[in-house]
């Protein structure tokens, strides 16, 4: 038969471990959230960072400008020695030519301290479905093993098209994080979409 003190004691115990149970719990709830977007933002958020974009009609140029206020990297505008015609349809007639027959437009100037950069953020407007030609020029030309390559695409509805495949084909050697699609007539008001892209890539904290 148990006595009435080993009854106590044994209510007692289970009294004790319900109660530091209890504590555990409430102290792993007060601790922050641990993410792989976190991660990758203490990785990646203060490493030198450079822009690289292309624009023709402002609107790639103009999410440029949002990401370089929201993390303070460098930028560069590509500009090709042969100016691409002021016309819509003019300019895309002419890409789709140069984009079946394999053709690279050659850059006004070189990049020659893309060594320098840890991440490298490549903007372009989306043309026939992957990224305009000048940012081919770029990528055929230049060496980013090693690198890690964030990139950004504005459309009208093609969005990321098949531009992130590219990527990885003619960059084996980079880190290729997610792309970011923004239609071109919402550019002026995609700082949230941008900052959000940011922090889920790890370049923004």
């Amino acid at each position: 038969m148990v006595s009435k003190q080993t009854r106590a004691d044994r209510m007692r115990r289970v009294f004790v471990k319900s109660m530091v149970f209890s504590l555990a719990v409430a102290a792993m709830a007060s601790l922050p959230l641990f993410s792989p977007a976190s991660a990758a933002a203490a990785e990646l958020a203060g490493e030198k960072t450079l822009i690289v974009y292309y624009s023709w009609s402002g609107n790639t140029r103009q999410v440029a400008q949002q990401i370089q206020q929201a993390i303070q990297a460098d930028a560069v505008e590509l500009k090709t020695v042969d100016p691409y015609p002021a016309d819509y349809r003019q300019t895309t007639a002419q890409a789709k030519r140069e984009q079946e027959a394999g053709y690279r437009p050659p850059l006004q100037s070189p990049i020659s301290n893309l060594d320098a950069y840890d991440v490298i953020i490549l903007g372009s407007p989306n043309w026939w479905g992957t990224v305009a030609l000048p940012i081919f020029t770029l990528l055929e030309t230049h060496d980013l093993t090693g690198k890690t390559i964030a990139m950004y695409v504005t459309h009208e509805g093609s969005r990321l098209g098949r531009s992130m495949d590219d990527l990885k084909r003619l960059c084996p050697g980079s880190t290729i994080l997610d792309g970011l699609a923004i239609r071109g007539g919402s550019v002026s008001s995609a700082q949230g979409d941008v900052a959000k892209w940011l922090r889920t890539v790890g370049l923004l904290r």
